[in-house]
């Protein structure tokens, strides 16, 4: 067994990435670990991980954005100036000590240009030896690749949305 954090990447437009961190969280906080994750581009405040995790000891979620959808190619300097906000928090946390910081969409954050990837690069280069980071969203960097540990891509193959089901409670949030 080894104490050495990892960088785990979850991309891809399928869906689950997210979903995936909080699992992979849940099993941290039951081992007693430290968990801190940052929800960029988001800003709910009903959402069903955020009640659940009311519940639990060790694992804390911020969000760092607003309720809004993010306009892609021109972002409002709110969702960037929440964005950066949110990366110098993770900067703080890595500071501080924990075992596990969830980066939620900040791929996505980068990709629409929210905040720097050299930036990002810089707070992972910064990560203290035994603390994971997880990242997730589509569009992660690939020049980001060999500063990571692993990059799984989550694949859509038939998904609801395209038969019009709208997002469902406890399914999407």
């Amino acid at each position: 067994m080894s104490d050495q954090g990892l960088i785990l990447v979850y991309t891809g437009n399928g869906k689950g990435k997210t979903t995936a961190a909080l699992g992979l969280g849940l099993r941290a906080s039951g081992h007693g670990q430290k968990v801190m994750m940052i929800q960029f581009m988001k800003g709910q405040t009903e959402t069903g991980e955020l009640v659940a995790l009311e519940q639990i000891d060790h694992f804390t979620i911020e969000q760092a954005g607003r309720a809004n959808f993010v306009n892609a190619v021109a972002p409002d300097p709110m969702d960037i100036s929440a964005a950066q906000a949110g990366l110098a928090r993770a900067a703080t946390i890595l500071e501080q000590g924990c075992d596990l910081l969830i980066l939620d969409e900040i791929n996505v954050a980068m990709d629409y240009g929210l905040v720097e990837v050299e930036d990002v690069k810089e707070l992972l280069q910064s990560k203290p030896p035994h603390t994971s980071i997880v990242m997730t969203g589509r569009g992660f960097p690939l020049e980001l690749a060999d500063e990571v540990d692993l990059i799984s891509e989550v694949q859509e193959v038939k998904h609801h949305f395209n038969r019009g089901v709208l997002a469902k409670k406890g399914i999407e949030y």
